[in-house]
């Protein structure tokens, strides 16, 4: 925890942030929200002198109505876990508030990165600034992330001994869903294999170390991967300089289903057979957050009707020839 609270219940967050830590939670985003009611909390406080927490709890909710609703969301089942917690405390006498309703799934559409999008972005990087090693930093960031689709934060954990450029495979250990071997193609094993050499000339190579280092030569963190990739697609035109519209790194996973989905479609395949692999290949839990994929795009949408419409005209014609 790189932040102290500062809030009348600053003890009390802490230790519950320690609670969730210890019983295996990241917690990251949870973390993050925890530090902005306890900022809100001060100035609650100090305006409020029979301050309640559960009044607090409502008013922080309603404190940003640009915000959207699913966030929103996000932000009270945390306080919700807070609350449990509190009321355990026998120090403590916390009433609990009157929620509000809010919807839990959100209604982002991915931004669908084309394959003449990711070479743009690949040619950007050749102009970053820096040490050399930086273009082929994300160079081969943004293969194994497209060539994949494994998760952002996946990508950045790997460690040298889970990336096997000779038989072409990924070790992802449990992260949101469950370990599993990726494997790859050999065209990236020869992109990854060119990637090696150049870092082991930049920094130590244990089997322990990360696969992706950046300044520090030790890793690279989400804040700066996520930035960076942040400069190529603005200077990529597909997003502006300001705002949140337009690609993330999240992206190149959404990319990577819908080409595997929509090479399926044009060869014809049963796809509700080959979705527990792409589920299993993606680490999802269950084959629910495959399915998500199936309209991901006009191009699908439309694939998908063609093969409808040749099912229901061959269908028709059969009938025609019993009768």
């Amino acid at each position: 925890m790189n932040r102290t609270f500062q809030s009348p219940i600053a003890g009390e967050l802490r230790n519950f942030l320690l609670f969730k830590r210890n019983l295996g939670y990241l917690y990251g985003r949870a973390e993050y929200a925890l530090h902005e009611f306890d900022r809100f909390l001060v100035s609650f406080a100090s305006e409020n002198s029979k301050w309640r927490m559960d009044h607090a709890a409502v008013a922080w909710l309603a404190s940003k109505p640009s915000r959207k609703p699913v966030s929103a969301s996000m932000d009270a089942a945390v306080l919700r876990q807070l609350f449990v917690y509190l009321r355990r405390l026998p120090h403590l006498n916390v009433a609990e508030p009157h929620w509000p309703s809010l919807p839990t799934e959100s209604a982002f559409v991915p931004h669908h990165l084309t394959e003449s999008d990711v070479v743009k972005l690949l040619g950007f990087c050749k102009e970053l600034s820096g040490p050399a090693f930086r273009s082929d930093l994300y160079r081969a960031l943004i293969l194994v992330l497209y060539c994949t689709g494994i998760r952002f934060g996946e990508a950045l954990r790997l460690r040298l001994r889970d990336v096997d450029t000779r038989g072409g495979v990924l070790f992802i250990e449990t992260f949101k869903g469950r370990a599993r071997w990726v494997p790859f193609h050999r065209t990236l094993s020869r992109d990854l294999g060119r990637y090696l050499r150049e870092r082991v000339k930049y920094a130590p190579a244990s089997p322990n170390m990360r696969f992706f280092v950046g300044a520090n030569r030790r890793e690279l963190s989400v804040k700066t991967a996520h930035g960076t990739l942040r400069g190529l697609f603005v200077r990529a035109g597909l997003k502006p300089a300001k705002g949140r519209v337009g690609p993330r790194p999240y992206d190149f996973r959404h990319a990577f289903a819908v080409q595997r989905l929509t090479r399926w479609y044009r060869q014809g395949v049963d796809l509700h057979a080959r979705l527990p692999w792409l589920s299993a290949y993606m680490g999802h839990v269950d084959i629910v957050g495959t399915e998500t994929y199936l309209n991901a795009t006009p191009e699908l949408m439309e694939l998908a009707a063609k093969r409808l419409h040749r099912r229901y005209l061959s269908t028709r014609d059969a009938e025609g020839r019993d009768e």
